[in-house]
């Protein structure tokens, strides 16, 4: 007579086949170099959140954001894997079944990325066969086969079951070290093709600026005036990042345009390019956050991409779409003003444009926050019509219109930081880009607002730093505030409202709380 395996024999196979399932598959997809199913049905999950949710998760883990996601999927997983165990105590080939659902689940997910291959669909598939079958193995019936019963073959006992599971559960730690080895393969192979991609990243190219001076731009080195590209921040959709071979890679303008465009890596390299620094700010920035930096970018004028290909008439929105399939789109009057040197960036901070920040080319657009206009892997530039497509921001609650606000945060003293009576240097960054900042102004407590001495700024597409020194000689020992506000070149002092990041950008003063002692 058959017995059942105990139910926590039954979640156990269940565990370890649909580990077997995900790691063989993403072995599969890290030889190829192609996405990896983890990732394509982490890129749906990305696609469908409500704003809502993806703030939440920006503000509770920052950068952080994707690895969560990932083991957010991992645990969801594991425990449906585990139901399917039970499942399978009753009805084999239904958690079976169940197990090879996961690779529909994953093959349809990686269907869907724009930038998947055959292998990509496949490799879930695959995996999911063999975490099928293996559960069907671990899951055989025990005890004496009876005259007129089913002649299944039958199962190990409970010390041979715990073995085998055991390799099982093994095999895929050892499959999951491998599919991360190969990636961080793929990555360092990027990387080491990136540096031997730009010559003379900033080789006195047309338009080129002086050198900073730091001492004008600096005032203190809690943030410096140019962002180190390690320290810049990182908001993307792109749970990994896509393999580009520059050899093939080709940057199209299309659309409505007289003379559609197409070029290479080396012919984007061979166009006359121009540095410019300029301030880029993700929507998602809570007031006084971190999600903004300034660096110093390299690359072709957009509008004279533009003006090569003849923008017709009718034509209201540079649509641009990256190699991974992430959209946006802002006005093209943005792009062809002389007085906005939007470019197809290729470098930064004087070397090669890193793949964290969108290697071979990016758009980089001043005074635009970048869910409209920084994208990333670029692939295509399309012309046309709001009424022809939206971004992927637009359509999930975030504005069509997107100018960054002006800004301002205090970043000296650190928050709940003891500083000594005397002097006080309240210090911090504002920005206005492509307004420029007019004069920072910060309060004391409950004080007046006084005005904070600026540091130089190379353009007005970029922030500034500012300083203030407080008095405090007879001031009170205990806890007192900073509160800094910024007025723009345009006469607009920045709000003390306060607002979500939803849908166009935060809004409210900075206030930083200290104690002197």
């Amino acid at each position: 007579m058959r017995r059942l395996r105990s139910k926590p024999e039954a979640g156990l196979a269940g565990l370890v086949s649909g580990a077997v399932a995900l790691t063989s598959a993403m072995v599969m997809a890290g030889l190829a170099s192609t996405i990896s199913p983890l990732d394509a049905v982490g890129g749906v999950v990305i696609d469908h959140v409500p704003a809502g949710v993806k703030d939440w998760a920006i503000d509770r883990f920052g950068t952080n954001d994707k690895a969560a996601l990932k083991v957010g999927i991992v645990v969801i997983a594991a425990l449906a894997a585990i139901a399917l165990g039970l499942v399978a105590r009753h009805r084999r080939r239904l958690g079976a079944t169940g197990i090879a659902a996961f690779g529909v689940i994953g093959a349809l997910a990686a269907a869907s990325r724009a930038n998947h291959s055959l292998i990509t669909i496949l490799a879930p598939l695959a995996g999911s066969i063999v975490g099928g079958a293996l559960l069907l193995w671990l899951m055989r019936p025990l005890g004496a086969q009876m005259p007129g019963e089913s002649r299944v073959p039958l199962g190990l006992d409970r010390r041979g079951f715990l073995r085998a599971s055991g390799i099982a559960g093994a095999t895929a730690a050892v499959a999951g070290g491998a599919s991360a080895a190969l990636e961080a393969q793929r990555l360092d192979r990027a990387r080491r093709a990136i540096q031997r991609s730009l010559p003379q990243a900033v080789n006195a190219p047309t338009g080129t600026q002086p050198a900073l001076d730091q001492a004008s731009t600096q005032f203190y080195a809690d943030t410096p005036y140019i962002t180190p590209n390690a320290d810049f921040y990182r908001i993307d959709t792109a749970l990994s990042f896509p393999s580009v071979d520059v050899a093939t890679w080709t940057l199209s303008v299309d659309g409505m345009v007289e003379r559609p465009i197409t070029l290479s890596y080396a012919d984007l390299l061979a166009r006359p390019r121009v540095t410019r620094t300029v301030t880029l700010a993700c929507v998602s920035n809570y007031v006084g956050g971190p999600y903004i930096g300034n660096a110093v970018w390299e690359g072709v004028l957009l509008r004279d991409l533009l003006a090569e290909a003849g923008v017709q008439n009718g034509a209201e929105q540079l649509f641009s779409t990256s190699i991974d399939g992430w959209t946006c789109g802002f006005p093209i009057s943005v792009a062809a003003d002389s007085s906005r040197d939007c470019m197809v960036a290729v470098g930064m901070n004087g070397g090669p444009l890193p793949l964290t920040h969108g290697f071979p080319a990016r758009l980089v657009v001043p005074g635009l926050y970048g869910y409209v206009s920084a994208t990333k892997w670029l692939s295509t530039i399309t012309l046309n019509r709001w009424s022809d497509a939206q971004g992927y921001w637009v359509p999930r609650g975030w504005s069509r219109d997107a100018p960054i606000k002006t800004q301002s945060r205090v970043d000296v003293p650190r928050g709940g930081a003891e500083v000594q009576r005397g002097t006080v240097r309240i210090a911090g960054i504002a920005w206005a880009p492509h307004r420029g900042v007019a004069k920072v102004e910060v309060r004391i407590d409950d004080g007046e607002w006084a005005q904070a001495t600026l540091a130089r700024a190379d353009n007005d597409d970029t922030w500034v730093q500012w300083v203030y020194d407080w008095d405090a000689t007879t001031a009170k020992s205990g806890n007192h505030s900073a509160t800094v506000r910024a007025t723009d070149r345009s006469g607009e002092t920045q709000t003390a409202k306060r607002s979500e990041p939803d849908p166009d950008g935060a809004t409210g003063h900075h206030t930083k709380a200290f104690k002197l002692v």
